[in-house]
């Protein structure tokens, strides 16, 4: 396979084909990501695509799904993106599941008509960054989107038929707004009602704006419990319909996977216990991003 830099997945989608589409992130403007600062946005050739597609029809035939690398490929137009998932039905033809990143940008560059299409043609999953629900903050952030613009595109999302998976960021606000972070977080995410939920504790990453700002003082960074009392209070605040709420990724002090609303209760528990001392906590030099 083709591969540029460094890529990146979903956790959920460790054992995908990973066919890389897009270099970079069409945004990259983000004040706590410096994953794609050294590269600039473009999508790749066909030919390069292609090759790659036929590379997964020889050697990838036990993978039954597909993700589509890197940052933001739903941002592809609609006629090249629907050119290389009929490649994909084509030459792969055991792929049950196509999943890409999304922002908010791109998904409004879409036609409900075409999202349905891009369903139809096998993206069955997006995954989308709203990192926080709160306005002030995702202004601070640089996000590109407040919070209705992000309800507005994760509902388009959700009625094309394709599964709506959101990463938020815990500890994103700092000590001083997490109360605000925690409560508005669980707002949005009520009102998208995804079909996944994916918290990742913030890191401050060397060389990114944040992290700037922290070694100034402008920002400061929570302990583990104060991030732990955060994550309580935004799964409390968070009423889903049906959907699967995870805190396991590397960054987390305490694994979480919990099916909303009926584990609720059971996992506020959770946290509750740990808080107290009875469940060790993940250190320091474990976590990873």
């Amino acid at each position: 396979m083709h591969y540029e830099g460094m890529i990146i997945r979903p956790p959920s989608e460790a054992d995908s084909i990973l066919l890389q589409v897009t270099l970079g992130c069409s945004h990259n403007k983000c004040t706590f990501c410096g994953t794609f600062r050294g590269k600039r946005f473009n999508i790749k050739k066909d030919d390069v695509i292609f090759k790659d597609i036929e590379f997964a029809r020889i050697h990838c035939q036990r993978q039954d799904r597909l993700f589509i690398c890197d940052g933001d490929a739903m941002i592809i137009p609609q006629k090249r993106l629907v050119n290389i998932l009929q490649r994909v039905k084509e030459r792969l033809p055991w792929v049950q599941r196509v999943g890409l990143y999304a922002n908010t940008k791109s998904i409004a560059m879409k036609t409900d008509d075409q999202l349905k299409e891009l369903h139809d043609l096998g993206v069955k999953i997006a995954y989308m960054g709203l990192e926080s629900g709160d306005d002030h903050i995702l202004k601070q952030i640089k996000k590109g989107a407040d919070s209705s613009k992000m309800i507005k595109m994760g509902k388009r999302v959700k009625q094309a038929g394709i599964q709506l998976s959101i990463t938020v960021l815990n500890g994103l606000g700092g000590r001083k707004n997490s109360v605000r972070h925690a409560m508005e977080t669980g707002r949005v995410l009520s009102a998208i009602d995804p079909d996944f939920v994916g918290a990742l504790t913030l890191m401050l990453v060397p060389g990114t704006e944040l992290y700037d700002q922290h070694e100034k003082g402008d920002f400061e960074l929570m302990n583990p419990e104060e991030m732990l009392e955060e994550l309580g209070l935004m799964i409390g605040s968070t009423h889903l319909s049906n959907g699967l709420f995870h805190a396991n990724h590397a960054s987390n002090y305490l694994p979480i996977r919990a099916k909303l609303p009926e584990e609720k209760e059971k996992t506020l528990e959770k946290i509750s216990q740990a808080l107290k001392g009875k469940t060790a906590l993940k250190p320091e030099y474990m976590r990873a991003l």
